[in-house]
Order: C-alpha cells, then structure tokens, then sequence
C-alpha cells in the first residue's frame, strides 16, 4: 500500500467518482490512476468502487470505510510534515488563506501586515473565491484557513471559530434625498432601487431577513460580489447601494457619502474554518491572534483537536 494510492481513491471520492478529474487535480495520467487503485484493491482483496465497464459507479460499502481511513492517514501525514517542518525552523514556510474580496481588501490587511513584519520569511498564499469556494478549500487541506462570513458551516470536518462582527451602511450619491430625511428606515431605503451583494455574500440572507420580517419587497436591480463594483454603479445612480461598513472609505469614495444602517440589520459575524484535526504550524496561531485578537492558541487547538 502506498501513500499515492490512498491520494488516488481519496480524490476519486471527491470529484464524483470521475478518475479523469482526479487525475488531472492530481498531475496524473488518467491510465496511472486507475492501475493503481486496481492495485490497491487487488493488495487489499477487496472492491473499493462498483463499475459498469471502465466506468466507475459507486462507493462500496467497505469502500466508504476505506477512504474514511485513508483521509485519516493522509491527514496524519499532512500533520507530520508540519511538525518536522516547524521542528527545523518555525520562521519560514508558507501561510494559505482562502477568503472572499471583501475580507481580502478590508479586513485582512492589517493582520497580513502585521504577519509580514513578525515572520518575513513565511510566504503567504491568498486564494480568492466563493464562501462555499473557500470552505471545500480549508475541509480539503487546500488552504490552511478560510475566512468567510457565509458557507463555512456546511463542512463538518471544519472547526469554526467567531472573528469578528460587522453591519451595513447605506450609500447614495451627494444630495440624495435619504441624506435629509432625518432617521433612516427600511421602508425609506425600500423605495429606491437598491445595488447590494450577490445571496450568499457577506451576509446577504441576514439582510434580506430584515427586510422580509418588515413585510417589504426590496427592488434589488443590481448585485455583485464586490463592494468596490457597487461603489461604482452607485455613482453612475443606477440606485443605492447596501455594503459591509468597512467597505466604504469616506476619503477614497467620495463624493459618495455612506449612511449608517447598523440600527436597522442585525449585525453578521465573520468567522474562521480551519480543518479539524490539523497541526497549525506557530506562524499560523501567529496570524489567526493578529487577525483576531481573542483567538489565542489554546482556544484554536481546543477547537480544532479531535
């Protein structure tokens, strides 16, 4: 049995039983692959997938506990590198961080700062994408953290941790009316049309909620996964925009002009999946207290300990 192998029906598992995908995640030949988990099952007497010809159909049952055991094994190797590797120097490596553009442009940069002071010889990875994007990637060991609002909690490998919290402001053009009507309400923002995040965003369901409990019917022409792209077609007064607070610079977007919101929308918390089980270099528990503060070690290896 090989380490190899065990990667093969891993990543086979993963990519809906297709070797082709599994191969080419995995630099492989899609011939090689199937020789070796043919190999794998012979050693071990035993059918790991059904197949109609060539075509790889199911799981076996016995298959199933197969895999569970080779992700177990793979983890334990992942984590032994790790050790050694900080056993050697705990002051060069590299950080992998998959996150959202909002919390990659507003959120992040003081901790990576921060980092890059305290361990410059550590080399950072940052993967943009979708929550559920960065979530398979953290539950995959892809990246060693995801930082996310939404879509981190549909991994139950992934031990999830609270960052921080946040909430909403309101941006027009100069002189909309909203920046004289006293008291900012749902209903007043309702009757405008509205540019926001696309559903499943930086919190997008919690603000829709909001709305919805009011019995408003909110006219969204407009959506993006960018604050910055909301920005701009505010200031083409395509409507008005809904964005995460620390998204607008009131010196760099001007002359828009942002209306507090967080009386209005129950605030969102940002939060951190980390892979359960993991073995986080120091580097790591470094950052993770950089970017919040209150996620000192011992909290994130309670958390993450299986």
């Amino acid at each position: 049995m090989k380490i190899q192998q065990l990667k093969y029906v891993r990543e086979i598992a993963r990519r809906g039983l297709s070797i082709s995908a599994a191969a080419n995640a995995l630099h492989a030949s899609q011939p090689g692959v199937s020789n070796q988990v043919h190999q794998l099952e012979e050693e071990l007497g035993l059918q790991i997938f059904e197949r109609h010809g060539k075509r790889l159909t199911a799981i076996t049952p016995v298959g199933e506990s197969v895999i569970a055991m080779a992700e177990r094994v793979l983890q334990d190797v992942d984590n032994i590198r790790q050790l050694a590797a900080d056993s050697r120097s705990d002051q060069t490596g590299t950080l992998s961080i998959g996150t959202t553009h909002t919390q990659a442009r507003y959120a992040l940069p003081n901790a990576i700062k921060t980092f890059s002071e305290h361990y410059p010889n550590v080399h950072l990875n940052m993967v943009q994408g979708t929550p559920p994007e960065v979530a398979e990637m953290a539950a995959t060991s892809k990246v060693d953290i995801a930082i996310a609002t939404e879509g981190l909690s549909q991994f139950e490998s992934l031990a999830i941790l609270p960052c921080y919290q946040w909430n909403r402001c309101i941006v027009v053009p100069p002189g909309h009316p909203l920046l004289l009507a006293g008291k900012l309400s749902l209903e007043a923002i309702a009757e405008y049309p509205i540019l926001t995040y696309v559903m499943g965003f930086t919190g997008r369901a919690q603000q829709d909620q909001s709305f919805t409990e009011r019995g408003l019917h909110p006219n969204v022409v407009f959506t993006a996964t960018d604050a910055d792209v909301i920005k701009t077609y505010v200031a083409l007064e395509l409507g008005i925009g809904i964005i995460a607070s620390m998204a607008f610079d009131p010196d760099k977007d001007a002359p828009l002009q942002a209306i507090d919101a967080s009386h209005l929308f129950k605030p969102s918390t940002t939060h951190m999946g980390i892979r359960k089980g993991s073995y986080l270099r120091g580097y790591m528990y470094a950052f993770i207290e950089f970017f919040a503060g209150h996620l000192d070690k011992q909290t994130v290896k309670a958390a993450i300990e299986l």
